[in-house]
């Protein structure tokens, strides 16, 4: 719903508008409020104003929270597990792990799970132990109650969690098993990306040839560290982006339905839980078009 408020300082002075936006509205986030800078959603004399505007006294400014105040889009995900302390789900790519603010709003992982979870649990993040990527698709544990989170938490910063991925890559390569070191960090240049960097965190993923055919190769990654974006990094920097990656491949095109599908999958998730270790595994999504000998592969994974 458009409104609008006047610029009245208590002194004769001009100030930018996205100060003179955040003061007003201090309910929310600065980052929720300069999204509706970009979606032109903030104007001067009905005309979009950028954010380093400077008012003058007197300026009525046009704006919309609509956008803040909206709730997520009820959404149904596949359940893989659950009971008393955790729910398990096979999370669809396009979907985020958990809202990027309070007041911004977007179905999610998180928000699924919030009529299923302990309300002590509250806030955007209520019950993630974890994340993915958007574009990626597997499975993930989430929390129900405030001693499982915890429990769950330090498992995975003590590195006790051992997560397995698959994924598409076009070229085969030269060994069947290998081991990727190399540390990362975030391109300063493409703030969204990283990148392979002396100066990054330190990161490892052990890869294993699982089939291969003329077209591609399917690949098992296991990371014993968690840097974002570790897996496509690692293999851009190997000269084999995963197909479909939006950001490290070269050319994302594939022959599917999906072609913008990032062919990225957590498979198999295995934590400590209830005393004892468990395992989970998401099958991988219909429009991958496994091959018989990909299938198989998978199969034969223990």
């Amino acid at each position: 719903m458009k409104q609008t408020i006047v610029y009245e300082p208590d002194e004769p002075k001009n100030t930018r508008i996205d100060k003179f936006i955040a003061e007003s509205f201090s309910e929310y986030s600065r980052s929720a409020l300069t999204k509706l800078f970009e979606l032109n959603l903030i104007k001067l004399n009905g005309e979009p104003i950028q954010p380093g505007f400077r008012l003058k006294p007197g300026a009525e400014v046009e704006y919309d929270l609509g956008p803040l105040q909206a709730k997520p889009e009820v959404i149904e995900l596949p359940i893989l597990h659950e009971d008393d302390d955790v729910i398990v789900i096979n999370k669809p790519a396009g979907v985020i792990s958990h809202a990027r603010g309070r007041f911004w709003q977007e179905a999610s992982v998180a928000s699924f799970i919030r009529d299923k979870i302990s309300k002590e649990l509250d806030g955007e993040r209520g019950g993630i132990v974890h994340r993915l990527d958007r574009v990626t698709s597997g499975v993930m544990i989430c929390a129900k109650n405030e001693k499982t989170l915890k429990e769950l938490q330090k498992a995975f910063s003590d590195r006790n969690v051992q997560k397995s991925y698959v994924a598409l890559v076009v070229k085969r390569p030269k060994d069947d098993e290998f081991i990727i070191e190399a540390p990362i960090q975030r391109d300063p240049n493409v703030p969204k990306r990283f990148r392979v960097h002396q100066d990054g965190k330190q990161a490892t993923t052990k890869v294993k040839v699982l089939a291969s055919s003329s077209e591609r190769t399917l690949l098992l990654l296991t990371p014993t560290t968690g840097r974002t974006h570790q897996l496509r990094v690692h293999l851009q920097y190997i000269h084999n982006a995963i197909i479909g990656d939006p950001l490290y491949a070269e050319d994302s095109s594939d022959y599917s339905e999906h072609s913008n599908s990032l062919r990225l999958h957590a498979l198999r998730l295995d934590v400590p839980l209830h005393g004892e270790r468990q395992v989970f595994r998401a099958p991988v999504p219909y429009y991958w078009q496994l091959s018989s000998d990909e299938k198989t592969a998978l199969e034969e994974l223990k």
